[in-house]
């Protein structure tokens, strides 16, 4: 591993982290089905200083996971590895999915078999399940740190009032607190900054963004002039971020043509300039990358030694300002209170 990484605080756990996190969404089939390809990405990444690798269980159902178990193999004691539990693991059964107790203490288990170990560094509940009490799923993964199967727990994509409920639930009821948040952060997703960053600092939470490149809208891929086009699998599985004919979606484009025309200015690839305004914000502790290739990865990597100067981060809040975000797809997660049928304007016309 480097000698020369720049460390950062993982919140307050006293853990080191590098600048950058390897995501592992993209290995499978969800991205790159070449099994050997994504451990010499995964290798090349530690090689490179890397010392966190994040994966969940749902990504290509268990594939990920797999795949990061045969890359770890002799390597595991160098890095922070972190996963996920909540997506569905099976199309017939609904108790393969969720926050429960149930779900979660065998849902552990299979990700320790796929990853080969014997322990999870950082357990992290990948979305919010209003339906079920938080003390409900911060019991069943206290349980798991004290039996040595789990060191560290956190959230991922939970609203800034769900943050402080988890903090205040596992103070009052003598529970494990979340220790880190996994938020949608970008320049093109910059609502986290009015809330939940500043939550998360008071509680002492490391913070590690995903889609720190917009989903690949940060890329370098669209330049002004040239035609759009969305082919990745992710645009497949996400039209609502990906499709250029939403208004949303070619507000964002406008966007991404006149952050290149920064980067361009200031000679740097629109790649690190996206990564390195993410790494500039207080709050963050690692961005998350997700390279399907090794190009991508070697495009990302650097970005943590990318300085961007005041005139250039007024320039890019005058893009995008501070706190907005251009398509509210790019959150993450929608509020169940928010669906038709729990609004007060619809439960009163029944």
């Amino acid at each position: 591993m480097s000698n020369t990484t720049t460390w950062r605080d993982l919140g307050t756990t006293g853990v080191k982290v590098s600048p950058l996190t390897l995501g592992a969404m993209m290995f499978g089939a969800w991205g790159n089905t070449d099994h050997d390809e994504s451990v010499r990405i995964i290798h090349r990444a530690l090689d490179a200083g890397i010392n966190v690798i994040d994966t969940a269980d749902v990504y290509a159902r268990g594939e990920s996971e797999e795949i990061v178990g045969k890359a770890l193999r002799g390597r595991r004691d160098d890095v922070v590895l972190a996963t996920k539990f909540h997506g569905a693991m099976s199309d017939d059964d609904p108790n393969q999915a969720g926050n429960s107790r149930r779900w979660i203490v065998r849902e552990v288990e299979a990700s320790l078999r796929r990853l080969g170990t014997d322990h999870i560094d950082l357990y992290q509940v990948h979305r919010p399940r209003p339906e079920v009490a938080i003390d409900e799923t911060l019991g069943a993964l206290t349980d798991l740190v004290r039996a040595g199967k789990v060191r560290y727990i956190g959230t991922s994509t939970f609203l800034p009032s769900q943050v402080v409920e988890a903090q205040w639930v596992a103070e009052r009821r003598g529970r494990e607190r979340p220790v880190t948040e996994q938020p949608p952060y970008s320049i093109l997703a910059r609502e986290v900054e009015r809330d939940l960053f500043p939550t998360a600092q008071r509680h002492g939470l490391g913070i590690l963004p995903w889609s720190p490149l917009a989903g690949g809208w940060l890329s370098g891929r669209y330049r002004r002039g040239e035609e759009t086009h969305t082919t990745s699998s992710r645009a497949g599985r996400q039209p609502a971020r990906h499709d250029p004919s939403l208004p949303e979606n070619r507000a964002k484009l406008e966007a991404v043509h006149r952050l290149q025309d920064l980067a361009d200015d200031a000679g740097l690839s629109l790649v690190h300039l996206a990564l390195a305004w993410v790494l500039r914000h207080p709050a963050v502790s690692s961005a998350i990358i997700g390279p399907r290739t090794m190009e991508q990865l070697e495009s990302q990597l650097g970005a943590e030694k990318v300085v961007l100067d005041t005139a250039l981060l007024d320039a890019i809040d005058e893009v995008v300002p501070p706190g907005e975000t251009l398509n509210a797809a790019d959150r993450g997660y929608a509020p169940p209170s928010l669906d038709a049928a729990s609004r007060r304007r619809a439960a009163a016309s029944t």
